[in-house]
């Protein structure tokens, strides 16, 4: 038996999933307490002895993590246009997996750089100007930066031209600063690939040092990525295949959690409907928008607050019944339903996460009055013929209405300009192995596709 170990040290819980390579199954999942206060160690072995070893022990031959502890990547993203290099430098920090706290834009001010530091991010993405456009601004923003009281790693991504006069300034203050490719280097053109792959190996080679999780690379081969990027992974290979073994094609995948709801789309998003025209930056394959907002749980005042009325009406509640089960949120985050009316207020609070998660991910349509006629704007994604719809995440897994939940990701009549999916089929992660897979991915593509195949379950 060729035995690999999977593990994903989450912010709340480490899980480990153990697979055999040779019969590409699952050999056992468990999970328990992430300790990062004290030794990463202790919550892995926890977790690990829940699952019945063999005679004569485990024999890894490989043994990979991912990692969204101590809070996962948080990012600051600063560009020059808000809709233009700013937006660019926040979707190259979300598909590394990153959680963006916040985004700049034109030139930082001292209120600013009070925001980054009371922020106390991971990383700092800066971009800023096209490729031989306005360089001022990316140089002014290096100097700011250097007035910060604490030394970060930064990602510079932004006009080549000034890329390397704005390293050299960023040096004096901060550590490690590495240069990578233009997210913009043309208007309207984004290539974020570089700026994601440096976010990564700042991530692998400084920011798991600085989380303790250098204590679990003892036992491991490596911590190879933050958590959502394995997920995004895992979906790109799932629609996609790889060599002879065919995807499934494009498809979304809705993680419920906790503290955010994560939606990855793995679609191009073109119009689906003729005489529309795409308006904005273009939209990258492979997407991921994380909501700080919509969780279950640590969240769960935000999500009323977003949902409005609609929680409300879905529930016919009350004020007071909604604020009861609030408070029972609050005071234990690890709560499982224990009556029919926390049952019913957990399907009602995860459709409203995945609904408002989705509602912000997709595009949106609107009409345009010219002195031609009426015509048709599309802003982002149109996933409107997308048929794939994949839910994730503890409330998906422990609860017995999860199409109920999933329908929030549907297109919406009553909100026609919103592109969700209009006739989704929807699968379920069961054993919540989408991460394993995304890091078994890196040294078993096939295997890992099939073995998806084989436990995401249509419903």
């Amino acid at each position: 038996m060729q035995a690999v170990l999977l593990i994903d040290f989450g912010s709340t819980y480490t899980k480990v999933t153990i697979v055999d390579l040779d019969r590409e199954e699952i050999i056992g999942t468990a999970r328990a307490g992430t300790t990062i206060e004290t030794n990463i160690m202790d919550g892995l072995k926890a977790a690990l002895a829940q699952i019945p070893e063999p005679e004569g022990g485990w024999n890894f031959v490989r043994k990979l993590a991912c990692s969204s502890a101590a809070g996962g990547l948080k990012m600051i993203a600063s560009g020059l246009v808000k809709e233009l290099t700013a937006e660019a430098a926040r979707r190259a920090a979300l598909g590394a997996g990153a959680r963006v706290l916040q985004v700049f834009s034109y030139e930082l001010t001292p209120q600013d750089i009070e925001k980054i530091t009371a922020s106390k991010p991971d990383i700092l993405l800066l971009a800023g100007g096209t490729d031989g456009g306005n360089k001022e601004v990316l140089l002014k923003n290096a100097e700011m930066l250097c007035s910060l009281p604490i030394s970060l790693p930064v990602v510079v991504a932004g006009n080549k031209v000034a890329s390397t006069q704005v390293a050299d300034s960023l040096k004096k203050r901060h550590d490690p600063v590495v240069v990578a490719d233009n997210v913009m280097p043309e208007l309207g053109v984004l290539s974020v690939e570089s700026a994601r792959m440096a976010i990564r190996d700042v991530f692998l080679s400084h920011i798991i040092k600085a989380k303790g999780l250098d204590k679990a690379e003892e036992f491991l081969e490596r911590i190879m990525m933050p958590t959502p990027a394995a997920v995004l992974a895992a979906a790109e290979l799932l629609a996609q295949g790889h060599g002879s073994e065919r995807g499934i094609g494009e498809l979304m995948v809705v993680d419920v959690g906790g503290a955010t709801t994560d939606v990855h789309s793995i679609a191009k998003g073109d119009p689906s409907k003729p005489s529309v025209m795409l308006k904005g930056l273009p939209e990258p394959f492979a997407k991921r928008t994380v909501e700080g907002d919509l969780g279950m749980r640590y969240s769960s005042e935000a999500l009323v607050e977003a949902s409005g009325r609609r929680l409300f009406d879905y529930l016919g509640w009350t004020d007071e019944q909604v604020a009861y089960q609030l408070e029972l949120c609050k005071e234990d985050p690890w709560r499982v339903p224990q009556t029919e009316e926390e049952a019913k207020f957990d399907v009602a609070m995860g459709r409203m996460a995945v609904g408002l998660a989705v509602d912000r991910h997709v595009g949106t349509i609107e009409v345009v009055y010219t002195p031609f006629g009426a015509t048709y704007v599309q802003h982002g994604k149109d996933l409107t013929p997308l048929k794939v719809v994949i839910g994730t995440g503890g409330v998906l897994l422990h609860h017995p209405d999860v199409e109920e939940i999933l329908q929030g990701a549907v297109f919406n009549s009553e909100e026609p300009t919103i592109l969700k999916p209009q006739s989704p089929a929807f699968y379920l992660d069961k054993d919540y192995i989408l991460a394993a897979m995304g890091l078994l991915r890196e040294v078993a593509p096939q295997v890992a596709l099939r073995m998806m195949k084989k436990y995401v379950v249509k419903l």
